[in-house]
């Protein structure tokens, strides 16, 4: 992978867009020319119109007038348009690398594999073509009507100048104001959606052990926190929008004064009068839209920086060389890890062979990081020393997409897809028939999908709703073995098995081992680790021993080596 930083992927975000803001800031210098339509025009009527009292000048003036009215609204259409346009392709061109960042980070069990990626993807595709984005383009035009307001008389124009420096001074104190309340309640928002959104996932736990009113009040404590901070940034950013505001009729009244005494000392003519005020307004209109939309802009600043942070840590996966399908031969030298967001080791340098077509069970005391060393083996959790090696080369340099087809896994909780059964078992790639029946069948899953009613193409709901746990586990199985992978891992795959799922599962070992399938079981049941070549036992995360399973008395109830019979060396 391509080591970035967040400024780096900041900068081609940025780069991503400026073609856009350039072509709209090339709009908003026209549109800014033709707001002063109304100014000039009135400034006609007083200075023509009125003297010559031509009807035909009058009436070709507000022809022209509506005509330029219409020919800016068109303008502010297209710029618009043009930047839902660059949001548009910015989506496009985020969107794999935003869903394969979120996975990874999903793979790490980081606070960042959340939807939170794809809500600030949204939130940056609704800023950029909104008025108060928009209105960051039209403030430094506000510089020309500046310079018109100097060009009528300079008292006029120092007078709008001090207006905008006032405004300028409020936007400022805003952003000092809001800026980290409004992170502040990003943050407890984010907590308290990750919150809900796990306990909504174990309703029925909550449920069934009367644990609601805890869980709520919990809840309900992150999203008081996200309440808070949000209504401080809301009164702030309030307060300020109202004092903006209050300026900007304040300045246009004191230039609309100003003029009247211009006038009367006959520096300035009657109708300038009212076009200096009415420009004046102008000046101050960019920066009083950027305070008045300074929550969204703040909201998607926020999100911006947390979106180049994800991509910087997360970046895309770099193809690797292409390498011959497996043969299954797994070596492990060393391996010292830990699980994700923890610096002390579980698993402290494991070492150990599984020669090609072989077959190891995995077994040992509760967390002691048998599930951990099984993620690890199939490349889905990284480790901090050491090496896993497959036909020789690093399992973790593979091309996930070449690999896959040859690897089967069956994680301890069976993770399964909204979508159709078919689609679940063959991996959500192109599904052969006759292979997913032959996986079915080995599992022992034929006679309940007959009596489905769509077969494969029966819906199974989200994460598998509709499905028992036993048949769960069977379908895990046949997504596993789909394909006929020559690796195949498979974590306590008897855990939600009947007896009769239980006699599938020793046929599906046994029938593996003949097709000299390499295999990785952990397991407690004594029937299955009989069926292994090897017994390895895990203890504090080191390897107890490696040994035939044969060749040592057994350990009551699990059928593995007793401690007296422990082997130093690595048995392949």
């Amino acid at each position: 992978m391509i080591k970035l930083t967040e400024q780096d992927v900041m900068k081609e975000l940025k780069a991503a867009l400026t073609p856009y803001v350039l072509r709209s800031f090339l709009i908003s210098i026209v549109t800014s020319l033709l707001v002063l339509t109304p100014s000039l025009y009135m400034l006609e009527v007083y200075g023509r119109v009125l003297n010559s009292r031509s009807y035909m000048t009058l009436l070709m003036l507000t022809v022209l007038v509506i005509g330029l009215y219409m020919l800016l609204e068109v303008l502010e259409w297209v710029r618009s348009v043009h930047m839902q346009e660059g949001a548009a392709e910015l989506d496009v061109s985020l969107r794999k690398r935003v869903f394969s960042a979120v996975f990874d980070a999903r793979l790490r069990r980081t606070p960042a594999g959340s939807i939170q990626a794809f809500n600030d993807v949204k939130i940056i595709r609704d800023i950029l073509p909104s008025v108060a984005f928009l209105s960051l383009l039209d403030a430094p035009l506000a510089l020309i009507t500046l310079v018109l307001l100097f060009i009528i008389n300079p008292l006029i124009g120092w007078f709008a100048v001090g207006g905008f420096i006032l405004q300028l001074l409020i936007a400022v104190l805003n952003e000092q104001s809001t800026h980290e309340d409004l992170s502040e309640a990003s943050r407890n928002a984010m907590a308290s959606r990750q919150y809900a959104d796990g306990a909504v996932r174990n309703a029925q736990v909550i449920e069934s052990m009367a644990m609601f009113q805890g869980i709520h009040d919990r809840w309900h404590s992150i999203h008081q926190d996200f309440l808070r901070q949000q209504a401080v940034a809301s009164d702030h950013a309030s307060s300020y929008s109202v004092l903006s505001k209050m300026v900007q009729m304040v300045v246009g009244a004191l230039l609309l004064g100003v003029g009247g005494w211009l006038a009367i000392h006959g520096y300035i003519s009657g109708g300038l009068v009212i076009v200096g005020s009415i420009l004046g307004t102008r000046v101050l209109a960019p920066l009083v839209q950027l305070i008045s939309g300074w929550r969204s802009l703040e909201a998607g600043n926020t999100s911006l920086h947390r979106l180049a942070s994800l991509l910087a840590e997360f970046p895309e996966r770099v193809p690797s060389m292409p390498l011959p399908a497996p043969g299954g031969r797994l070596s492990v030298d060393g391996l010292v890890a830990a699980p994700p967001g923890w610096s002390v080791p579980l698993i402290k340098g494991i070492s150990f062979l599984v020669p090609e077509g072989g077959s190891l069970a995995i077994v040992g005391p509760t967390a002691v990081g048998k599930s951990t060393l099984l993620r690890i083996l199939v490349g889905v959790q990284s480790f901090l020393q050491g090496s896993v090696r497959l036909d020789g080369v690093d399992l973790h340099a593979w091309n996930k997409d070449e690999l896959g087809p040859y690897v089967g896994y069956l994680p301890q909780e069976v993770e399964l897809f909204e979508g159709t059964l078919g689609e679940n078992i063959a991996r959500f790639g192109d599904m052969d028939r006759e292979k997913l029946s032959e996986a079915c069948r080995r599992v022992g899953l034929v006679s309940m999908i007959e009596e489905l009613p769509d077969g494969f193409d029966t819906q199974i709901g989200p994460d598998g709703l509709f499905l028992s746990g036993g048949v769960r586990q069977r379908v895990g199985l046949a997504r596993a073995i789909y394909g006929s992978p020559r690796f195949v891992v498979l974590d306590e795959p008897d855990s939600s098995l009947d007896g009769a799922g239980d006699m599938f599962l020793a046929k599906l070992i046994a029938q593996l081992s003949m097709e000299e399938v390499t295999l990785v079981v952990v397991s407690q049941r004594k029937s299955i680790i009989d069926q292994m070549d090897r017994v390895m036992i895990m203890d504090r995360g080191m390897v107890k021993m490696i040994s035939p399973h044969a060749d040592a008395e057994a350990v009551p109830g699990t059928g593995v080596p007793g401690p007296g019979q422990v082997d130093k060396g690595v048995t392949s």
